[in-house]
């Protein structure tokens, strides 16, 4: 088992409940899409996944262990079999793209190769592999900020695929991409979770996406989950009930859920969901 979630809640200093009495687990080599309309929990729980947050109440093992009992040294470790893709991903502006996909492995090198690393790149013919796959391999040596939002983001998910973590969480990864990007690089990150038998959980906005690329689709709302389904049994009507809102038009795109168009769902962050 990748990962197993037992009744965990996340409260917030200010009391609003993130997370409540979610119970999910997840096996090696499973892919699996979140999705829901904003503020669901969808980032909180990839959050979770990836040990930025500690749960209120309830368990957490990843990868087999359980992450708050380790020893700051096991932790690390842990962590290094964990590839976080991010919706933004947190790059320095000035930093190289050689730099940023080759510090998907600082966690496993030592000190002094990371070190000698931030002068000479260590492995430009693996980052160059790794960008080749997102058709980026002619900006190896480009600032951060020389790209646009679509490029960064692949370069994050670059990173992580150099880093061939067990488990691959990627959030909202494709927002910033034009379809044909987009499908490329869902693509690429299931390759690379079917060829290692990693697991790979995605939050996404693009419901077609999700249905198109991962077999299972689990459906957050309030912090709870809504379904936890193969994505040939999600039905229009389970994704109407999800996105519905006073605030959100429920998609209505044919019959069948495989022929859904993107949903871009809004909507106000809801209240407090904790029992």
């Amino acid at each position: 088992m990748s990962f197993r979630i037992e009744t965990a809640s996340i409260r917030y200093p200010n009391g609003q409940c993130a997370l409540s009495q979610l119970t999910l687990a997840g096996g090696r080599g499973e892919r699996i899409a979140v999705i829901g309309p904003s503020g669901a929990g969808k980032t909180t729980l990839l959050r979770l996944l990836a040990t930025a947050l500690r749960p209120s109440e309830g368990r957490v093992e990843l990868l087999e262990q359980s992450p708050w009992a380790l020893s700051a040294g096991r932790l690390r470790r842990l962590r290094c079999n964990i590839g976080m893709v991010h919706q933004a991903p947190p790059m320095p502006p000035r930093q190289r793209v050689v730099t940023a996909i080759l510090a998907g492995r600082l966690g496993v090198w030592p000190a002094w190769k990371s070190m000698l690393s931030l002068a000479y790149p260590a492995d430009l013919a693996g980052a160059t592999e790794q960008l080749a796959r997102l058709d980026l391999a002619d900006r190896l040596f480009d600032r951060c900020d020389q790209l646009s939002g679509g490029q960064l983001q692949r370069v994050g998910v670059a990173r992580v695929l150099y880093q061939r973590p067990e488990l691959i969480l990627a959030d909202e990864p494709v927002s910033a991409m034009d379809p044909v990007l987009a499908n490329l690089t869902l693509g690429e990150l299931c390759k690379e979770a079917a060829t290692r038998t990693a697991t790979l959980v995605a939050s996404l906005h693009a419901v077609d996406l999700a249905l198109r690329w991962f077999p299972r689709i689990v459906g957050l709302r309030s912090g709870a989950i809504a379904f936890d389904l193969p994505a040939e049994r999600v039905t229009d009507v389970l994704l109407r009930e999800l996105y519905a809102s006073e605030s959100e038009s429920p998609p209505v795109h044919g019959r069948e859920p495989l022929r859904m168009a993107a949903l871009s769902a809004g909507g106000d962050r809801p209240k407090s969901a904790c029992r």
